[in-house]
């Protein structure tokens, strides 16, 4: 069986023989199983951010990043003032820039499946253009400039999707696409925000990558229970869940599993940095065992910058050989190989 075809059967419940794994693209263990093909290359910008030079991305955010070298966050919004937003030209979306570098990338894929990042969906843009404590005041001071600059950055990404599926038909299998809502203890805003802004144009783009054939990836940091039901109707095939502790780990699980694929990592911001490999072992025994179902429904999950997080490598390989003692955890009857 190739690999992607285990990768689709774990996100689709359709029987994959062993656990899945996905590695970070410049962080990988050679004894791990290298199952998910993630380009990262949507994110690169002709002004340079995110790889070259973090100073500008082509929408005009100005960026900041400390001496590990990692994202960083914006700190200049070209739509401050929202007198702005009338004359505001997003970056063309069929720009060529953006897909050159994707054919041999594809190609080196082999036989995995092959998932391409597009962080900054729709709320995660919004506010990178105005300010987060702006965006947040904006849905009950501005919602008319809030609807005009989400339909704009809507647009940006049905057109991204067009350009990648008529440049690459049947090479991609997912899109991953960001949009964090959380902090540690709940939404940062109400769900009456997510249905009147959000939801109908989630439904677009989410269709649309259905369209194309592609599984739908959705990363969201933060304790997001409260918006977990409504990411399902939309069609999330994929949740990207990187703070397990946060959710309620056992609960979360048992309420959601088999309704949705998690890919999911031992707890980033709790019981890596802590460094016990007791705790990441055990912690990783319980998220096999209660988010994930015999039909599939997980896939094992490399967050990657381990140096920023603080977490030492040899508490990653501790995670990784868990995972793979449990790779045919259901097919063993529930237990570790």
């Amino acid at each position: 069986m190739e690999i992607r075809e285990i990768v689709r059967r774990a996100v689709e419940f359709d029987d994959p023989p062993r656990l899945p794994f996905w590695q970070h693209w410049n962080h990988k263990l050679p004894w791990v199983p290298d199952d998910v093909c993630n380009i990262w290359e949507m994110d690169r910008s002709e002004a340079g951010w995110f790889f070259d030079n973090p100073v500008m991305d082509d929408w005009g955010c100005g960026w900041s990043t400390t001496e590990l070298g990692n994202i960083g966050q914006v700190v200049k919004y070209p739509l401050e003032n929202w007198s702005d937003l009338d004359g505001f030209r997003p970056p063309k979306p069929r720009n060529p820039f953006y897909y050159e570098r994707l054919p041999p990338l594809l190609d080196a894929a082999d036989d995995r499946y092959v998932a391409l990042t597009a962080h900054s969906l729709l709320f995660s843009r919004l506010h990178k253009l105005r300010g987060f404590t702006r965006t947040l005041e904006d849905f009950y001071l501005e919602p008319e400039r809030v609807h005009k600059a989400l339909d704009m950055i809507l647009d940006f990404k049905l057109e991204q999707c067009a350009e990648i599926h008529r440049r690459f038909p049947g090479r991609i299998d997912a899109l991953f696409v960001t949009d964090d809502w959380g902090t540690q203890n709940g939404t940062f805003v109400g769900k009456n925000i997510l249905d009147e802004f959000f939801v109908p144009r989630y439904r677009k783009i989410f269709d649309a990558i259905h369209g194309y054939g592609w599984h739908v990836i959705l990363h969201c940091c933060g304790r997001v229970n409260l918006f977990v039901p409504t990411f399902l109707e939309l069609g999330v095939d994929i949740l990207n869940m990187q703070q397990s502790q946060s959710y309620g780990l056992v609960d979360f699980g048992e309420q959601y599993r088999g309704k949705v694929c998690f890919l999911a990592t031992v707890d980033i911001q709790t019981t890596l940095p802590r460094g016990i490999e007791q705790e990441v072992r055990e912690e990783a025994r319980q998220i096999v065992r209660h988010w994930s179902t015999p039909k599939g429904g997980m896939i094992a999950f490399d967050y990657g910058d381990w140096k920023a997080l603080g977490v030492k490598p040899e508490i990653v390989g501790a995670m990784f050989d868990e995972f793979l003692r449990l790779k045919n955890y259901w097919q063993n009857g529930g237990e570790a190989t």
